[in-house]
């Protein structure tokens, strides 16, 4: 039952039943339930209170007797909030003066390496800069808005107007405080005459801004996504019987009704490449997500991007209600605001390049331009025409009026300011704050924060929940997550066991004597390595969070240092699984000390470790600008932890100017609490000096062990005594750790927890164009000027037109089609073809979740060449998965019914002929304009049609969308560089550019577009149409003119049915008329025909329609003429021979495969030379990582430590490869997210093209940072060899070989992972496998014999032979004291007389071999004896060489076959396992049925 149904509905809504009925919650699994009709009037609530319960002009609220009901329910909430003594929060706002400043970029010089290596030579350029800035400090800022002016008094909506760049955003976060990104604001922003900054303090949850994009964390369902926010805001109870519990079903249940989410309860909110939810779905998560925070002031940035005609209009109208009776200031920034969203609106501001031209009651903006000299064209709707005003291009002037009227952002200010609408603003806000008692509403607003505030919450506190109940969403939430991401989760866990395995049985029951002492050393230092790689994932987690945090504290959900605390109490049990499994197998295979307390000691400080590492790289995330930086400064601190264990340099051989890392080390003390508990009370059997035959009956004394902790005579040496020697470690130090290192972690926590909660974000300069200097000549001001120039003339041009042309409704389609018809019919010749694509009884299925969904039913239509045809529906109703499956885009599900081209099935050339503009704004970056144009020309057209030809038709399309101004400017990411228009017509012009024969597909090209750059589009798209270019094109919310620019109507509902396919008409009318003359009510003569069939069909979010229109359709005559229609098409076509005459149409693509080569490996090399962060993270890292290193190891000694030290600096040098393949990782991601979702679907090029490229131009960049690196780490070295045969050869295997490798491996891996942190994740676990078997960690001679194979598989053997084979080779050893093993010969006989014959049989010298006393034996004499111990061989070096090639060569094979397998192939092993559960499931339950 409805709110309008029943004749007993006052008796059914009385007092006593009603508040029951609202508050009790409701579930929608039984269609008993006594709530259900309670959701069912909530439904239509949102509706009918917009209609019927609007805010009069007097500020009163006007209801309609005849809905009493509506009434009570208002009484309801009403007296329930009196009962309670909570009065009702409102707040208005006032603006006087304001001016923002954020830096002034414009436009600047795009930044590239060169720019930075030619720095030097422009120090006079820099200089002048830095005088200039001093002289006027205001010249490196920029007015982003400028004296805004208004007032809004509580219950009002404020709607702002302004084309993408005017400003609109930033007045939106300057009214709800959001002002971090910005220098400083002048002027006053008051709440009812309070100060900002005071408020601020008081209430900022009062005040919110909802920001265009929208951000989630995808892997969550929207369930559980609006339960955290209303969680996050609940407020105190004290009502009997209604629970927090309640509050959040209840709310929940509201929302997911008025929002039309109740269906997607259950699923994934998803982003642009993880499946979940629509797009527009998405829009209206976020809009719930706000208002669970019901604020008194409401900021709305583009809140209808992406949403239906319909689901917009309806959420305007949900806004205006709950404005309404919650007294909010509302303010709403609508880039394609219909007539009927328009009215819903009491006032209106209007932006011009941030002045403020306009700002009234919305009745009377039209009036106000109108008089000052514009027209507004018929058929256009207000919020267009006020927006049009402020295109040059888009505005119309009266005959006569042209050198009177105001044409620049400056002339529209001016006029503005002197007129009678700004004097009575001003009125208006002097009136507003005499009127108000600013110390009565913060009075009010802080007793009602406090009565909302939790008891536990501190009285100052901007938030509704205490700290603990924040803490407490937000590790539940950070569970779910995990749940929800389970790939990522499971490979944490589990990449330690297997990981275990490997280095367990390498180091199987390692020797009781001190042979196995490295051995177990090593194996506890490999334990803490692992962990300390796999923290590095942390990064990338921690980016990606960031604008999810940034947006949420500006909800006052929560604190973000409870969300950091709330991730390591949920990382803790993944983490302590993961290290009790690793250290479960590590420990027991390994053969460690076989004492309870020492296993649960290992345990206890390896999962320490990993959270002291975890913690330490989160931390550093907070505090780095970007990825880049992160990864390098985390690589540098990598190598310090790991170097500063003492493991590979003892603390006695530590430099003093590095010494103190050690102290500040939490691995150091980790990795003493381990080894101390390992050797604790050991005595380890030791080899004798000398010893063998003749020695068997040696007198006491004279037998030493060289052994560090040795006694002379002894044969075996204390593990204390060892320790105490050798590391200066203490077991008593073991709790004493315990205590240190959880002081780091709570030192990193609390540095991130500060990190998150202080630092700002970066200055904001609003969209600005980035030019490259060798463009400009050097002039940016020539670049901007030329743009500026560009701009005017089109203004002359068009008021031009404007004086010599009949009725402005003429005037604006000859203007139109004059420039997009006779541009295109000139540019594109031959541009379309006269085949017809056609599509019967299409049908689409995917599995889910156990069983099928079909997203598609029965759909038919077809495609002429000359037409252009909408595709229409509701959000959800399937509108871009049609578009995907009719161009071929899906790769799951099932598809069955027919797609033809003339009467055929569509063949393999189907993808070359066709071009598709997604939703999605997908570009590289680095890349300008005409590049992205010329390059999408190269490969997706024929090497037959010259490369000439190419050029000139991107020189044609970029006249065409008029973007000649901005062609050398680089794309940049949204914000910096081209705003959000620009992008647009870059997404157009690149599937232009390939010149599609056949047909063009378009998702939402207005999307997020202002009506004027909207109209703009659609006209380009009517031109290409008008030149016999067919056309399919979804869109969501046409105005009145713009759905009249389409042929042809394409109409869907939820579920995947048709509604219509027909013609729309002149002035829409055959739509119409088929849609009146099924039952539908008249389309009012002032409305919008779009708007009008979705709400006729029950589109949006809580519409619904009593009649079936589908079922409407099916049965209709006009259903039973396009049946025949194509039934006809098919016939008369198919007798028509194959119209394809270019024999390289029936190729995959366009070009040869080193064409493409040649081109993808041009763009990669220029998206690595302008990004300046790259190269500055990777040479700052190499540069700081080879001097840390170098001066670690400073002046190496001719000692054995020496030797061991000379390991352990190339085996750091190989470490290095973790942080830098890190960042190879994440700018390799970006050029595989944009070929997976654009160009491979497109056919651009092949797959393999994309991996070899991005493999050949990392390779110089790499060399010449490796180079850097080892010119700071070897010289430092001192006693190494500088002949150009060994220095020469170390930087021959380093520098090329070594680079090769970690690239192609790096890349392998991140080519099939399916994301970047699992990509991280799978490199740490890869790379510490190859390291576990490369002699250092774990000599072979030790390793069981069925490991003996890896280590001549490992790479990182070869590598190790080389750099420590030539640096080794021939060099002289002299033990130092404690290496020697210091013995007495018996009486009578030198040293040498008494170990000469054991001299024979071992390496290694004497030092006194004259003396009848402390003889001293040192086991080495030279670098080689020790070589060979690792089976080293200097030798072999060339050999090696060989096997390096062998090596890179199938790290490509492997990257090409794991890419073709998983990414191609879209295997998956956990998908592979869930469907075999699923299909065992359903196996049991067709059993069970069967059985009962």
């Amino acid at each position: 039952m409805t709110l309008e149904e029943g004749p007993d509905y006052t008796e059914a809504m009385a007092q006593d039943e009603l508040e029951p009925q609202i508050t009790d919650p409701v579930e929608h699994s039984g269609a008993e339930n006594s709530n259900s009709a309670v959701l069912t009037r909530l439904s239509t609530f949102t509706r009918q209170m917009s209609h019927k319960l609007n805010l009069s002009r007097a500020g009163t609220i006007a209801i309609d007797p005849n809905d009493f009901e509506l009434q009570q329910i208002l009484q309801t909430f009403l007296k329930r909030a009196d009962s309670n003594g909570i009065e009702l929060k409102s707040l208005g706002v006032e603006m006087e003066d304001v001016t923002i400043f954020g830096v002034d970029e414009t436009a600047s010089y795009a930044s590239t390496i060169g720019e930075i290596l030619t720095a030097p030579f422009r120090v006079g350029e820099i200089l002048r800069k830095i005088s200039s800035r001093k002289a006027d400090p205001e010249s490196g800022l920029r007015k982003v808005n400028k004296d805004i002016n208004l007032v809004c008094t509580p219950g009002e909506m404020v709607l702002v107007l302004g084309r993408p760049g005017a400003g609109c955003s930033t007045m939106l976060k300057a009214i709800a405080g959001e002002l971090e990104e910005y220098v400083r604001y002048e002027g006053l922003i008051t709440y009812d005459n309070a100060p900002q900054e005071q408020t601020l303090k008081v209430c900022k949850k009062e005040i919110v801004y909802n920001p265009e994009l929208d951000v989630h964390f995808p892997h969550l369902t929207v369930d559980q996504t609006l339960r955290f926010a209303i969680g996050c805001r609940c407020p105190e109870f004290d009502v009997p019987g209604f629970s927090k519990k309640k509050y959040v079903d209840t709310f929940r249940d509201i929302l997911c009704t008025v929002y039309g989410l109740t269906h997607a309860k259950n699923t994934k909110v998803g982003n642009d490449y993880v499946t979940g939810i629509s797009g527009g779905e998405r829009k209206r998560v976020s809009i719930a997500e706000a208002m669970t925070a019901k604020p008194a002031v409401l900021c709305f940035d583009n809140a209808t991007r992406g949403l239906d005609a319909s689901t917009a209009l309806e959420f305007t109208e949900a806004l205006r209600t709950s404005t309404n009776i919650m007294k909010m200031s509302s303010f709403v920034t609508a880039y394609q605001a219909s007539q009927k969203i328009y009215d819903l609106f009491d006032k209106v501001v209007i932006l011009y390049l941030g002045r403020q031209v306009y700002y009234g009651r919305t009745e009377d903006a039209k009036a106000y331009f109108e008089t000052m000299g514009y027209v507004c064209p018929e058929r256009q709707s207000t919020a267009e025409f006020l927006t049009a005003v402020t295109d040059p291009l888009g505005r119309y002037v009266k005959p006569g009026l042209e050198r009177n009227v105001p044409h620049t952002a400056d002339e529209f200010e001016a006029y503005w300011k002197s007129s009678a609408e700004f004097d009575a603003m001003k009125r208006e806000i002097a009136k507003r704050k005499a009127d108000v008692d600013s110390v009565r509403t913060l009075e009010i607003l802080k007793a009602s924060h406090i009565q909302e505030k939790e008891r536990l919450a501190r009285s100052q506190s901007r938030y509704t929940v205490s700290y603990l109940t924040q803490l407490k969403l937000c590790t539940i939430r950070a569970f779910q997550r995990n749940m929800g991401d389970k790939s990522y989760t499971l490979t944490t866990i589990f990449a330690g066991t297997i990981q275990a395995f490997i280095v367990g049985s390498l180091y199987w029951n390692i020797p009781e004597s001190t042979n196995g002492a490295f051995s177990r050393s090593g194996t506890i230092f490999f334990a803490l390595l692992f962990f300390a790689l796999m923290g590095m994932s942390e990064i990338s987690t921690s980016f990606a969070k960031k604008p999810i945090l940034t947006k949420q504290k500006g909800y006052s959900f929560y604190h973000p240092s409870a969300e950091v605390i709330a991730y390591v109490l949920n990382d803790i049990p993944i983490k302590f699984l993961s290290s009790v499994l690793f250290s479960v197998v590590l420990y027991f295979l390994a053969g460690l000390k076989s004492d309870p307390g020492a296993f649960f000691t290992f345990v206890l400080f390896l999962n320490l470790a990993s959270l002291a590492e975890s913690n330490l790289f989160q931390a550093i995330s907070s505090l780095s600008p970007n990825v880049p930086a992160a990864n390098a400064i985390s690589g540098i601190l990598l190598l310090a932890t790991l170097v500063y264990t003492s493991y590979m340099i003892q603390r006695p051989s530590m430099h003093p100017w590095f010494k103190w890392i050690s102290y500040i080390n939490p691995l150091l003390y980790c990795f003493e609490a381990l080894i101390t508990t390992e050797f604790h009370g050991r005595k380890m059997e030791c080899t004798l000096s000398p010893s063998g035959p003749g020695y068997s009956n040696a007198p006491n004394g004279t037998q030493a062990c060289g052994f560090a902790g040795s006694v002379v005579g002894q044969s075996w040496v204390s593990g204390d005594s060892y320790l105490r020697k050798s590391y200066q470690y203490e077991f008593s130090h073991v709790w004493r750790n315990f205590g240190i290192v959880m002081g780091f972690i709570f030192f990193f926590i609390t540095v991130n927890c500060i990190a998150v909660e202080v630092l700002k974000l970066s200055k904001g300069t609003g969209d600005h164009l980035m030019f490259l200097r060798s463009k400009t000549n050097g002039d940016i001001n020539s670049a901007i000027a030329a743009t500026e120039e560009s701009k005017k003339v089109l203004v002359a041009d068009a008021e031009t037109q404007s004086t010599s042309r009949g009725s402005v409704a003429d005037e604006l389609e000859q203007y139109s089609r004059a420039s997009s018809d006779k541009e295109v019919l000139e540019t594109v010749n031959h541009l379309g073809s006269k085949e017809i694509f056609m599509w019967q009884n299409l049908n689409y299925t995917i599995p889910d979740r156990g069983s099928n969904r079909q997203l598609l039913r029965d759909i038919q239509g077809y495609c002429k060449p000359g037409t252009l045809t909408a595709l229409m529906g509701e959000s959800g109703a399937g509108k871009t998965t049609l578009l995907n499956v009719l161009s071929r885009r899906v790769d799951m599900g099932v598809i069955t019914g027919d797609m033809l081209v003339d009467g055929k099935p569509v063949d393999q050339s189907f993808e070359r002929r066709t071009g598709y503009v997604q939703q999605q704004d997908l570009h590289i970056q680095e890349l300008t304009v005409r590049e992205s144009l010329q390059f999408a020309a190269r490969l997706r057209r024929p090497v037959s049609v010259p490369e000439q030809e190419k050029m000139e038709y991107v020189e044609k399309i970029l006249e065409i969308l008029e973007m000649q101004p901005y062609a050398d400017a680089i794309v940049g990411s949204p914000g910096s560089g081209l705003n959000v228009e620009q992008r647009k017509k870059l997404s157009v012009g690149v599937e232009l550019v390939a010149k599609p024969s056949l047909l063009l597909f378009l998702d939402e090209p207005t999307s997020g577009l202002d009506s004027q750059s909207a109209w703009a589009i659609v006209q380009v798209v009517r031109g290409l149409a008008n030149a016999g270019q067919a056309i399919l094109c979804t869109i969501h919310q046409p105005s009145a003119t713009l759905i009249e620019e389409f042929d042809r109507l394409l109409l869907l509902k939820k579920g995947g049915q048709t509604v219509y396919f027909g013609e729309i008409g002149k002035s829409s009318r055959k739509m119409l008329d088929y849609f009146e003359s099924r039952g539908a009510r008249l389309c009012e003569p002032q409305e919008n025909p779009a708007e009008y069939i979705l709400d006729v069909i029950g589109a949006g979010a809580t519409a619904n329609s009593v009649e079936d229109w589908h079922d409407k359709w099916i049965t209709s005559p006009e259903f039973e003429k396009v049946t025949q229609e194509i039934q006809e098409l098919i016939a008369e076509t198919a007798k028509r021979p194959a119209s394809i005459t270019d024999e390289n149409l029936k190729n995959v693509f366009a070009t040869s495969y080193l064409y493409q080569v040649k081109n993808v490996l041009w763009r990669t090399n220029i998206q690595l030379w302008r990004d300046t962060d790259y190269f500055l993270g990777r040479s700052s890292l190499v540069i700081i990582a080879g001097l840390f290193v170098g001066f670690t190891f400073w002046d190496l000694k001719y000692t054995i430590v020496g030797m061991q030290n000379t390991l352990f600096a190339t085996f750091l040098s190989l470490i290095l490869a973790s942080p830098l393949s890190a960042q190879i990782q994440a700018k390799a991601i970006e050029s595989k997210e944009l070929y997976e979702v654009r160009e491979s679907k497109s056919n651009t090029y092949h797959w393999s093209v994309l991996l070899i490229c991005q493999v050949l131009v990392e390779i110089p960049y790499c060399i010449i940072a490796s180079t850097l690196y080892f010119l700071c780490f070897y010289f430092p070295l001192k006693t190494v060899s500088t002949a150009p045969e060994i220095a020469g050869f170390f930087w021959f295997t380093y520098c090329v070989f070594f680079q090769l490798y970690y690239i192609t491996f790096a890349l392998c891996t991140v080519y099939f992972a399916p994301d970047l942190p699992t990509a991280g994740l799978l490199f740490g676990v890869f790379l510490s496998f190859i390291v576990s078997f490369c002699n250092v960690v774990q000599p072979a001679t030790l390793a069981p014999g069925f490991w003996k194979f890896m280590f001549d598989l490992s790479p990182f053997t070869y590598f190790v032979q080389n750099l420590l084979g030539v640096t080794l080779h021939k060099r002289k050893i002299q033990c130092g004291p404690l290496e020697l093993a210091t013995f007495n010969p018996p009486a009578g006989q030198t040293c040498e007389q008494w170990a000469s014959a054991y001299l024979h049989t071992v390496p290694g010298y004497l030092t006194n071999a004259d003396a009848t006393e402390d003889c001293g034996y040192c086991q080495y004499s030279v670098g080689d004896e020790y070589l060979q111990t690792l089976d080293i061989r200097y030798s072999n070096r060339w050999r090696n060489i060989g096997f390096f090639c062998c090596y890179i060569i199938f790290n490509i094979f492997a990257m090409y076959g794991m890419y073709w397998l998983f990414r191609v192939q879209k295997m998956s092993l956990i998908g592979w396992i869930r469907s075999k559960v699923d299909q065992k499931k359903a196996r049991r339950e067709k059993n069970a049925g069967k059985l009962s």
